[in-house]
């Protein structure tokens, strides 16, 4: 009888993700628009491998290695005749210099453009947003100068100490499908980055519909809206340094705001802030209201701690005249935001001997203290109070009946769903890299987009199964195993955990058998569609 071979490996849930690459022509959209020699390793395979490599994670980081492919069915997952052994460090990272000739943002544009067309998305209103990315070591760009600059910037992780680059995305409304990406260096700043971005997108969107680009603060200044307004419809929160913004938030009240849903008021003014012509919304969140309510009371209870020590520091000075010491008090007072002093001043005589003075005595030398107690300013306080849980949204809409106010601010709320999303899954401390790639800012370019397109598979797959649950109205557990049907994709890998593919082997064929298999890992297969179940339910 002829003896027979077995082999296990891992399949999990990155039949999913190469499921998702395939529906989209991954591969196929890469390889076409890069010119590369005879590569075993296509670079459109090489992305795909280092993608599947990134969303493999459930507890474990990203290694961009074959270690990390030893024990998975390479040949099902990216292509016929790869191994383990061909994604090694030099195959990706040369994957990673034709990426980056090439250029990141172009191939990006390339593949997602590709990918909202095969899954009919179509979206007029858009999400911008930027965050920084950390790096550790030495870069130099010199020999590039086309290459952004791994160097210290405004950060977003609290990290000063750390240099980075940033990552700007434009993601899809109300979701974080990416649909532009973009990296610069770590010192660029938002406000010279956005009109760059939304013109770099708009151009390339050849005649469709006008569209809405939605982001945050940064993004309003007279200058930005000078170059935008006749290009695109936007949505902006207004800055609260500006003294318009300022002065609205604190003399309206909110009762004579819109009647209170969902937890907000609103109300409309227009506005000709750097010669355009907008619509402002102030919104009232009784949400925020309570929030910031508790912070602002932590913020004067720190102060007061600051006041006292400073008024100490006060008292025990003497000054040449009174003016000075009215002007040393002054001075402190205007410091403080929610504190004042009840003041007084009082003379402090020096004699030319010691000991208490002689009847008659003059004085050689007077001089002057304050004497003060402190005390919390009631007027400014009510006056902070006055704009809390407020802010003003802007947009060069005019006609509210094309976006009501109501729509105006469900659209900014969007962003917590969409861009932010989309950052948060690609700074997860899971999602990244050893530096063994990260030499060089080229490759840093590459991999940044590589991530970005990481989180286009990810959020497509997402989608796709959260509406086809909802069109054959069916459900899958959720954590606490209550029934869904808008689980995360995180979810669904971790219920996918512990499918194996058994490969049993003779002299003549081979045998492949997809072990462990539940009702609802088939479930969720079928779904996904005919690509996912080809690296399922396969014939090699």
């Amino acid at each position: 009888m002829e003896a027979l071979a077995y082999e296990s490996q891992q399949l999990g849930h990155l039949g999913i993700i190469a499921g998702m690459c395939r529906e989209i022509d991954l591969i196929g959209q890469i390889d076409t628009c890069i010119d590369q020699n005879e590569r075993k390793v296509s670079v459109g395979q090489a992305v795909q491998a280092m993608i599947i490599n990134a969303l493999g994670f459930v507890d474990s980081p990203l290694y961009l290695t074959p270690e990390f492919f030893h024990n998975k069915p390479v040949e099902i997952l990216i292509g016929r005749g790869l191994q383990a052994e061909d994604l090694n460090d030099d195959s990706l990272g040369r994957a990673l210099d034709l990426l980056y000739k090439k250029g990141v943002t172009e191939v990006f544009a390339q593949v997602a453009s590709h990918a909202l067309s095969i899954s009919g998305i179509k979206h007029t209103t858009y999400h911008l947003d930027s965050t920084s990315i950390s790096f550790e070591g030495e870069y130099n760009h010199q020999e590039d100068m086309q290459a952004i600059e791994i160097t210290h910037g405004y950060s977003r992780d609290k990290r000063p100490d750390l240099k980075q680059a940033i990552v700007s995305l434009i993601c899809t409304y109300k979701s974080s499908i990416p649909v532009w990406l973009a990296v610069h260096s770590g010192n660029e700043v938002d406000k010279t980055l956005f009109p760059q971005l939304i013109d770099a997108y708009v151009k390339q969107l050849k005649g469709s519909p006008q569209p809405y680009f939605v982001a945050d603060s940064a993004l309003y200044s007279a200058e930005n809206l000078g170059m935008l307004s006749e290009k695109v419809k936007w949505i902006s929160r207004v800055p609260e340094t500006i003294k318009e913004a300022k002065h609205l938030k604190e003399q309206t009240d909110v009762s004579t705001m819109s009647a209170e849903k969902e937890g907000y008021r609103l109300k409309e003014v227009f506005s000709e802030y750097g010669g355009i012509r907008q619509r402002w919304l102030l919104v009232f969140s009784l949400a925020a209201y309570k929030r910031e309510e508790v912070s602002l009371q932590k913020r004067i209870g720190k102060e007061l701690e600051k006041v006292q020590k400073e008024v100490w520091h006060l008292t025990n000075q003497v000054f040449p005249d009174k003016q000075a010491a009215e002007e040393a008090d002054g001075k402190l007072q205007r410091k403080w935001s929610y504190h004042s002093l009840t003041v007084q001043y009082e003379p402090v005589y020096r004699y030319a001997t010691r000991g208490h003075p002689k009847t008659g005595q003059q004085p050689q030398e007077t001089l002057w203290k304050v004497v003060a107690e402190v005390r919390e300013d009631h007027e400014k306080r009510q006056r902070a109070k006055k704009s809390l849980g407020k802010f003003i949204l802007a947009t060069n809409q005019l006609n509210s009946e094309e976006m009501s106010p109501e729509s105006m601010l469900d659209v900014y709320k969007g962003q917590t769903v969409s861009v932010e999303r989309g950052f948060r899954f690609l700074k997860d401390p899971l999602f990244f890299a050893s530096g063994l790639f990260l030499h060089k800012p080229q490759r840093i370019m590459s991999l940044l987009m590589v991530m970005g397109l990481s989180l286009l598979v990810y959020s497509l797959a997402e989608r796709k199964l959260r509406l086809q649950l909802a069109q054959h109205h069916e459900f899958i557990p959720n954590q606490v195993g209550k029934p869904t049907q808008n689980p995360t994709l995180r979810r669904v890998f971790q219920v996918f955990r512990g499918i194996h593919l058994l490969i049993v082997k003779n002299t003549t064929a081979r045998e492949y058998k997809v072990l462990n298999l539940k009702p609802i890992h088939q479930t969720i297969i079928r779904l996904l569609g005919p690509h996912v179940e080809n690296c399922y339910f396969f014939h090699l």
